[in-house]
């Protein structure tokens, strides 16, 4: 028995999907090994938080690691396109990805701080709201709901893999327009591009590129949003001209000069971080302005990103 929170997603997404995804939440959402795209899933193991908070303490480098945690930084990335339309010149993305709101408190209380001066056309959300892959999301919600208070204009959001589908009916009551494999235009002064998103490819497997690039005419300007930066060959296959991700948070602990220790994504290492380019695909992958397992970073601190898109001259 669906519950009923759950039925106006079923309409507008098919009760397939919902079923599919709750199977999968039910069953494996704390699974260690065998789900999803990696073999080991590190944030499912329970000791993985003690481990890492003992390793910083010993190497004396836990109390900077905690206050880099939470300094939220913004980063400003322009981007130009030739088939960009006129009219989306200058067009500004705030990007917001991998939040995990109830154990990053002290960045989400800068990030609420800061986010209300900035200037942007559309606010996205690429995934991970809640700390753990599993239990409870209540503190989680009410965090975003605090910062949902501080951000304009169309807000448009994934889920990721921490986040229940449980979530979705009180993050879009609060005016967040989850994807879950579906293409919306925006149109300005009679031009169009088209925003796609898909649900969780990394850990739910639940994303389909191909249904959400099912209404986009061959020749128009559109955006991926996806969790994770994995799915970039069959984004750039489907034709889509940008796409933004998180979930890699850039290794969160990383060598000098930003080198991940690891980056729990099967992507190739220039795509953990940063813009990057696969065929004609332009993306970015944000490290996120939260933290899983504990709230510790090194060598990466956390972000925001302004994308600014650009029209390029070339076509002239």
């Amino acid at each position: 028995m669906i519950a009923t929170h759950l039925h106006d997603l079923i309409k507008r997404i098919g009760q397939e999907h919902v079923e599919r995804r709750l199977e999968i939440e039910t069953e494996h959402e704390a699974q260690l090994f065998g789900q999803g795209l990696l073999l080991f899933n590190v944030e499912n193991w329970k000791q993985a938080p003690w481990l890492v908070e003992f390793a910083l303490k010993a190497s004396g480098l836990y109390a900077r690691a905690r206050k880099n945690a939470d300094h939220v930084i913004i980063r400003r990335n322009r981007l130009t396109f030739a088939n960009l339309p006129q009219a989306f010149d200058n067009f500004t993305i705030l990007h917001l990805t991998d939040l995990h709101a109830d154990i990053s408190v002290g960045a989400m209380r800068h990030l609420v701080s800061i986010v209300g001066d900035l200037e942007y056309d559309i606010c996205v959300l690429t995934g991970d709201y809640r700390g753990k892959t599993y239990g409870p999301f209540e503190k989680s919600l009410e965090i975003i709901n605090e910062l949902r208070a501080q951000l304009r204009g169309p807000i448009f959001g994934v889920l990721g893999n921490h986040d229940s589908i449980h979530m979705a009916p009180s993050l879009e009551a609060i005016g967040i327009r989850l994807m879950f494999n579906e293409c919306e235009p925006i149109v300005r002064q009679g031009q169009c591009i088209f925003l796609s998103g898909v649900d969780d490819p990394h850990f739910y497997r639940a994303d389909d590129i191909a249904k959400a690039a099912s209404q986009i005419p061959a020749d128009a300007f559109s955006i991926l949003l996806a969790h994770t930066p994995e799915v970039y060959d069959r984004a750039a296959s489907a034709g889509f001209n940008l796409m933004l991700s998180g979930h890699t948070h850039g290794g969160q602990l990383c060598l000098p000069g930003g080198i991940p220790i690891k980056l729990e994504a099967v992507v190739p290492r220039s795509m953990g971080a940063g813009a990057w380019r696969h065929r004609d695909l332009v993306g970015y992958t944000s490290v996120g302005a939260g933290t899983s397992l504990l709230p510790v970073r090194l060598n990466c601190p956390p972000e925001i990103t302004l994308h600014c898109l650009r029209r390029s001259c070339d076509d002239r």
